[in-house]
Order: C-alpha cells, then sequence, then structure tokens
C-alpha cells in the first residue's frame, strides 16, 4: 500500500496539520486521520514515511489506555468501520476539546533545546541548573519546560508565570504536575522494555469543563525515545524518533528553502526505528498487525 499523504473522508474538513487531518463528525466529535507525512524544523518535508500514521495512531491509543488512571484523554474507543481499511490503524474517533495552545514538556535528560541553553547560560528555560552536567545527562529530578504553540514559525518558550497567566494559576500547577506524572509513568515502564524516554511534549485541552490528554502521546514524533542499552552520556545517543530524520536533515539542508527528498535508505531506516519503538514499547509487532 502506497503512503497516505492527502486524505479525503465523506465528512466536513476541521483542519489540516503537518501530518495530520481532522474532519468534523457530528456536533461534538472529530476523526483525526495521521498521514504517513513527516516534518522538521516547521517543515513538511516531500517524502512520506510509509505506514507512519498507523504508528502514531496505534501508539497514542496504547498510552491514551496506559495513563487513564492519571487523566483521561479525548479518545472514544469505538472503530469507525464505515472508513476505508487502508484507515483502519491510521484514524482516531475523539471528543472535540478546547485545546490549550501550549505544549507541556516534560523533560528527564539534558538534551535538545536544554541542552543548548545550558551550554550558553548554565540554564534550562530560566532554571539553573548545576554546572559541569553533560550532554544527554538525567537529571536530578525531571523539569516542566513549556512552550507556546506558534501559528507560524517557531514554539515560543515561556514560563510558569506565564503559563498561570493564560489559563489560571490552579491549572497551571495541576497540569504541570500532570505532566510529570505522566512522564515518570511512562518513564518507569519504558525503561523495562529497553527504551529511554528524554523528554515529551503533551497537548492538553477542556471537554465539558475537565481538563483532558488531546492530540497524540509519547509517540517518536513528541517524544524522545533512546536505547537503553547503549546510552552513554557526552554525546548524542541511539534514537528511535524523529531525531534521526532531524540529523540527517542538518548535513545536506539549510532549514531556510524547500526541503529536499530523503533518499530512500532514510526512509528505510525511519520507518524501522518507529517500528522498534512500537514493538519494544507494546510488546506486539506492528509488522504482523499491518498485514491482517
Amino acid at each position: 500500500m502506497p503512503p497516505i499523504v492527502e486524505t479525503n473522508l465523506p465528512y466536513p474538513l476541521y483542519k489540516r496539520g503537518k501530518v495530520r487531518d481532522v474532519y468534523r463528525f457530528g456536533e461534538d466529535k472529530l476523526i483525526i486521520v495521521a498521514t504517513d507525512r513527516i516534518s522538521a524544523f516547521d517543515w513538511v518535508l516531500p517524502t512520506p514515511i510509509p505506514h507512519k500514521g498507523e504508528i502514531l495512531t496505534q501508539l497514542t491509543i496504547f498510552w491514551f489506555n496506559f495513563l487513564e488512571d492519571v487523566m483521561p484523554s479525548h479518545h472514544v474507543k469505538v472503530e469507525l468501520r464505515s472508513l476505508p481499511p487502508e484507515y483502519r490503524l491510521r484514524t482516531m474517533l475523539v471528543k472535540k476539546a478546547v485545546a490549550i495552545p501550549v505544549e507541556f514538556i516534560a523533560r528527564g535528560y539534558l538534551t535538545g533545546a536544554a541542552w543548548n541553553e545550558y551550554v550558553q547560560t548554565g540554564t534550562v528555560w530560566g532554571m539553573k541548573l548545576p554546572s559541569g552536567l553533560r550532554e544527554a545527562d538525567k537529571l536530578e529530578r525531571p523539569i516542566f519546560t513549556p512552550t507556546l504553540k506558534a501559528t507560524v514559525g517557531h514554539d515560543e518558550p515561556i514560563s510558569f508565570a506565564t503559563l498561570a497567566e493564560m489559563i489560571g494559576w490552579e491549572s497551571a500547577e495541576y497540569l504541570r504536575d500532570k505532566s510529570i506524572e505522566i512522564y515518570e509513568k511512562a518513564h518507569r515502564y519504558a525503561y523495562e522494555r529497553g527504551i529511554i524516554i528524554a523528554d515529551m511534549k503533551l497537548e492538553f485541552g477542556w471537554i465539558d469543563g475537565e481538563l483532558a490528554i488531546i492530540d497524540e502521546v509519547l509517540t517518536p514524533d513528541s517524544s524522545r525515545f533512546w536505547a537503553r542499552d547503549t546510552y552513554e552520556p557526552g554525546k548524542p545517543q541511539v534514537s528511535f524518533d524523529k531525531q534521526f530524520v532531524r540529523d540527517y536533515l542538518t548535513t545536506v539542508w539549510d532549514k531556510n528553502s524547500t526541503p529536499p527528498e530523503l533518499p530512500e535508505e532514510i526512509v528505510k531506516q525511519t520507518y524501522q526505528k518507529y517500528v522498534e519503538a512500537y514493538n519494544r514499547l507494546t510488546g506486539r509487532d506492528f509488522n504482523k498487525i499491518v498485514s491482517q
């Protein structure tokens, strides 16, 4: 089956994101379709990753179920039997939420933007950290680093005080604490299965006045997954996530012009990394599932 890049379902289109198409389903529900598009550095790349949308959707559903005792999600547990079979694994029915335009990021290791800031200032999101830390070092305790979602360009780091001004102090404290709790529970689970979750970003929204997890959660697109058995601080890590594509692009692209096509070998390795993450975390064989 060729990669699904564009979708055309018999429902009103609600919006198209970088990698997801969203359709209206009645008055209070949405159908989210994860395509095989992949984005990096705020660009949608011209080369899709086969089955990527199916992996992201099925892994998100797995985590929604795993985290039910921590916080509800917007996922509605029904199968949309009227959809074409090629959409079976990449589609979720969800309750419509009033989304908070913030990415709630929990970090357990010093990497990515946090590492870049630390090298320059010794801080992360303005928080002072001990001196002498290395790239990929495990932090003494997870830290919370929210960002404001940008409609155009890069997301903007914000302080906890700014978040509290946006949604109220009580809600900000609640979602900060829930983000850390979700990260710690997922980290423990994944570590036992050979994956270190270095960091993760979550999105939340209000549904009938109650806060819930929305969008995707703990996927290779929204988290950094490292191989536990090769983990060694002081350098970049072997990963099972989108960082592999980012690392390749930095060697061939200026990030300002139209992005290049991905070579076949990069596409293949990216697919294999996503599948490995899914298999380790769920204990299931994705290739068997997709062939059923």
